[in-house]
């Protein structure tokens, strides 16, 4: 069924009467007769600033310089045209179409049953490893070319088949006009992924958006467990995860004070370099935000981390870190019944090699030599820069 008429850069389209997903500002609808583009509208006239906001960012081209091939998708849905009424007031803005089941949004990784539904036999530990070496480097790229994600967390960010990661929502990204100068600042931030100084007013920066980073790379390594979970010892009633981050409170850095979720997968499978980067952002970084692990780190323990892992020789599902002697999502589902990867029992072959096929593998091997070079680049820039 057809809804409203709007028009995109003068052309008018109808669309969908209902909407694909809604928040509480706006609703994001598809197009009659085209399904490449969606349009989000907003609930409530949008004011000036942010039509001037989308009209800014319509002049630019973020991350153009990056290497790609044909089957990875941009990083960013983009806005690519203002929506109109048909007075010519501003509602909404277009941009490329990211929906399932081509992309799914990154919170589907996080539990066993969306990982299988959605991903079949490739969401491997391995698989979201890469995932989160794909949402490093966006992060890393984003301030490269001087953007803050500002509302970062795992419903706005999409991921595909193949690893590949596509951030959601670019009306709330923080810019400097290079033109005007003209701050557009972030207003809108999610909790659960928020440093305790966006929590109290503070703006948007790279460091909220290392903080944001570090708690979706915690959760993608350990298949969706919050570093930030669980009830402190000394609370007097039931505490939220906003609360566990304002008290920097996390059983990652801290166990013992803590009453650990039950099935919280012990923080010992991540190998040492990324599990030192993750006490680091939820200990000291909490409230420092200058000891935070910028997404360069993150990046380049993600990347060393990706050459060595590990197939469990019973479970092909069963990917582990090279640190490891021992499989430990077998242990884990001997001693629970609940496999978190629900790896069937391999058929050994004789001849066969003794590690599978990369499943999952998002960057082709002369990408990866590419975007090593962007990424030496973008160390040079931000150490000269400091």
């Amino acid at each position: 069924m057809s809804g409203l008429t709007v028009f995109l850069d003068g052309k008018p389209v109808t669309l969908a009467e209902l909407p694909l997903k809604g928040g509480g500002q706006a609703a994001v609808f598809p197009v009659v007769g085209d399904d490449g583009i969606v349009v989000k509208l907003y609930r409530e006239p949008p004011g000036p600033e942010q039509e001037r906001r989308l009209m800014r960012m319509l002049t630019m081209s973020p991350l153009v310089t990056r290497p790609t091939d044909a089957s990875q998708p941009p990083e960013l849905a983009w806005p690519t045209a203002l929506a109109r009424g048909s007075q010519g007031e501003f509602l909404g803005y277009a941009m490329r179409r990211f929906g399932e089941p081509q992309h799914v949004q990154l919170i589907g990784l996080f539990t066993r049953a969306q990982r299988l539904k959605l991903f079949a036999d490739r969401a491997d530990w391995r698989f979201l490893l890469g995932v989160a070496w794909n949402l490093a480097f966006m992060t890393a790229r984003m301030h490269y070319d001087n953007l803050v994600i500002g509302d970062f967390s795992s419903s706005n960010v999409v991921v595909d088949a193949n690893g590949f990661v596509t951030f959601l929502d670019c009306d709330s990204i923080a810019f400097n006009d290079r033109v005007t100068g003209e701050l557009f600042p972030c207003l809108m931030h999610t909790t659960d992924y928020s440093s305790p100084e966006r929590q109290a007013g503070g703006p948007a920066t790279r460091a909220t958006d290392e903080f944001a980073l570090a708690v979706l790379v915690y959760q993608l390594l350990t298949a969706g467990n919050h570093p930030f979970g669980g009830v402190p010892h000394d609370s007097a009633s039931e505490s939220t995860v906003k609360d566990n981050i304002a008290a920097s409170c996390s059983y990652v850095v801290r166990p013992e004070r803590v009453v650990i979720p039950r099935g919280t997968i012990d923080p010992s499978v991540l190998p040492p370099e990324l599990l030192a980067l993750a006490r680091s952002a939820f200990g000291p970084g909490v409230h420092d935000p200058a000891t935070r692990p910028p997404a360069e780190a993150w990046l380049r323990a993600l990347d060393k981390e990706r050459a060595l892992v590990r197939v469990c020789p019973g479970r092909p599902l069963h990917a582990f870190g090279s640190h490891l002697t021992a499989c430990p999502w077998c242990a884990r589902a001997a001693l629970t019944g609940h496999d978190v990867f629900n790896g069937p029992a391999a058929v050994p072959v004789p001849g066969a090699p003794s590690q599978p096929p990369v499943p999952g593998e998002p960057w082709p091997t002369a990408l990866k030599v590419a975007l090593l070079i962007l990424v030496v680049v973008i160390l040079v820039v931000i150490a000269a820069n400091a």
